[in-house]
Order: structure tokens, then C-alpha cells, then sequence
């Protein structure tokens, strides 16, 4: 909705806005000096999990990422709270205090917030970080002949459908949430010792979702190998019971018109390539070299496909 809205607005006129809207980039590069830029951020979403603390904490992760896909160092948060007036408020302080402390473990602090009376609790905060402005990452940069490295498993938005729904598994439930819970600094630092080309984060739109993005950003075409990608312990089977959140099926809506299918893959594998993820892992594109390089400093970046020249549609998805 709002990617559609900015499209209709100008371009910043302003030669400090490094990165602005016109990209659907993950955050915002504004330069201060020739030494430092901000990268700056905001996300915010409904629970996810029944405990308040783990929600607040993983609603932090998920705010951080941003500048972490860009390269960046997170430094201050503000917190966005909407509330109902009725509630409970040792539950609102267990929200914040889970989001307080997961910033606190990046390093980062958080300065002061927004909240509101909501019917419907809402969470998380805009992050401002640093980056130099000659080297941060887009997710406008991919080349030809780039791998594709991706550094979580996907389908967090299935066993949260399935955990609302009254069947999901314990185990499969707490892998999950440390997923969730696991910030994408770790991944940061193990990328930027290689040349990365392109970088974003896979939130709400689903990993076709923002390989669409990068795709269209960079003039290329995605080919995407859905046996390499990583998934989540039971995510599968709960997207064969039809565990499906309404986000995945405004995401295959919206993206797949933008995918060329190429062979037969099992329905519920296509569907987790449209779930939404919260907290996700990075998508990195990245020469050849360096790629086989980061799968063995970083393990739990996986190979998942590679950059081609720009083809028929911007997404190519193979078995």
C-alpha cells in the first residue's frame, strides 16, 4: 500500500539522501559528513507469540534488521507502542522490556518512544544506525554471475498461523522463536568481510517478495533453486494442513506475476516461498569467490540460487 502511494511522489531533491523511497529499499542513507551517514528505520507489528517479553524482544530484532541489511551499526531506538487503555500494564512493561534488552544486546539504546490507546496492541521501534557513505549496502546492486546466500530458514509466519491455530508443536514452536529471536548482526559482520553486491532483509513480503524487490532494483533476474532453501522444522507440514496467513496470500498475489516457473515443486514448498517472515535472515548477493568463502566462515549462510541477466520476468524459480 504505502510502496504504491510513494511511487506517486517526487524523488528527495536532496544530494545528502543517499538512499531514499524509489527503491523499496530496507532503510533510508542520509549523509552527515564524508566520514558518516544515518541509516534509519521503522517497523512495528501485531503479537506473534503468547509471552509479552519474547514478543517485545523479537518485534526489537526485527526493527534492527533493516540497518543490518544495509551494513550499518544500530545506535538508538525509539520505541512505537499502541495500546488498549483497559489493559494490562505489567504486560505492556514485559513488551518493553524484552524490546529493551534484545536492543541493549546490539549494542544499541533505546532514547524515548510514541505510544497510544489502540484496540489492538501494536509494537516496535524506528532504529537509526551508522554507515560510512561510500560503503554501505542496496539491494539494487546485484550482478550476473552472483550466488545468492541466505541466512536463516524460512516459514515463521506458518507456525505462527499454526500456533494460533491450535496445532503446532512445542519443538517446532521454540525453533522458531529463536530464529526470530536471533539478531542478523552476526550475519552483518560475516558479510562485509567479503564484496557483497546487494543485500536485503526478508521480513513481510516473504523471501519472493524481497528477491522481487532486488530483482527489479538491480535490472536482473533471480534464479531461485526452492530444494536449497532452508526451512523451518515443521513449517512444511503445516503448510500442507493450511497453515496460511492472509499476509502469504497477499504476497502470491502481488509477486507471483513477477515469477517464472520452470518444473514441478510440491504446493506447500511454493507457498512457504511466499510466507511472511518475521525477523528473517539476510538475502546477499555476491561474486562467486567470496560466496563459497561466507557459506564456510558463516555456516548458517546457505546457497540458495544466483543472479542471471535480466530475462522475461524478474524471478526465476526452479525445484
Amino acid at each position: 500500500m504505502l510502496d504504491q502511494v510513494l511511487a506517486r511522489l517526487p524523488r528527495p531533491a536532496n544530494e545528502n539522501v543517499l538512499v531514499g523511497f524509489d527503491t523499496s529499499d530496507d532503510a533510508g542513507v542520509y549523509k552527515l559528513t564524508p566520514e558518516c551517514a544515518l541509516v534509519q528505520t521503522v517497523d512495528f507489528f501485531t503479537p506473534i507469540v503468547d509471552d509479552p517479553y519474547t514478543y517485545g524482544a523479537i518485534a526489537a530484532a526485527n526493527s534492527l534488521s533493516d540497518v543490518y541489511a544495509m551494513g550499518g551499526r544500530p545506535i538508538s531506538a525509539l520505541s512505537i507502542v499502541a495500546y488498549p487503555a483497559d489493559a494490562d500494564l505489567e504486560e505492556l512493561a514485559e513488551i518493553l522490556r524484552g524490546g529493551y534488552e534484545k536492543i541493549a544486546e546490539a549494542d544499541c539504546v533505546v532514547i524515548g518512544g510514541h505510544s497510544i490507546h489502540d484496540a489492538e496492541i501494536k509494537f516496535g521501534y524506528a532504529v537509526t544506525g551508522l554507515v560510512h557513505p561510500e560503503r554501505f549496502i542496496t539491494n539494487a546492486g546485484a550482478r550476473p554471475g552472483d550466488a545468492l546466500l541466505l541466512t536463516k530458514p524460512i516459514g515463521t509466519g506458518v507456525v505462527s498461523t499454526a500456533l494460533k491455530r491450535g496445532f503446532a508443536r512445542a519443538e517446532d514452536v521454540r525453533a522458531s522463536v529463536e530464529s526470530m529471536l536471533t539478531l542478523n548482526r552476526a550475519a552483518c559482520e560475516a558479510m562485509l568481510a567479503y564484496e557483497v553486491h546487494a543485500c536485503t532483509d526478508v521480513t513481510g513480503f516473504g523471501l519472493l517478495g524481497h528477491a522481487r524487490e532486488m530483482a527489479v532494483a538491480s535490472g536482473v533476474t533471480l534464479e531461485i533453486e526452492s530444494a536449497r532453501v532452508p526451512l523451518l522444522a515443521g513449517a512444511l507440514d503445516y503448510a500442507r494442513q493450511g497453515a496460511l496467513a492472509g499476509g502469504l496470500k497477499n504476497n502470491r498475489a502481488f509477486v507471483s506475476c513477477a515469477v517464472e516457473r520452470c518444473g514441478d515443486m510440491a504446493e506447500e514448498l511454493e507457498h512457504l516461498l511466499y510466507d511472511p517472515q518475521t525477523s528473517g535472515g539476510l538475502l546477499i548477493a555476491l561474486p562467486e569467490r567470496d560466496a563459497a568463502e561466507l557459506e564456510r566462515s558463516y555456516p548458517a549462510a546457505r546457497r540458495i540460487g544466483r543472479v542471471r541477466e535480466r530475462g522475461e520476468k524478474p524471478l526465476r524459480l526452479l525445484p
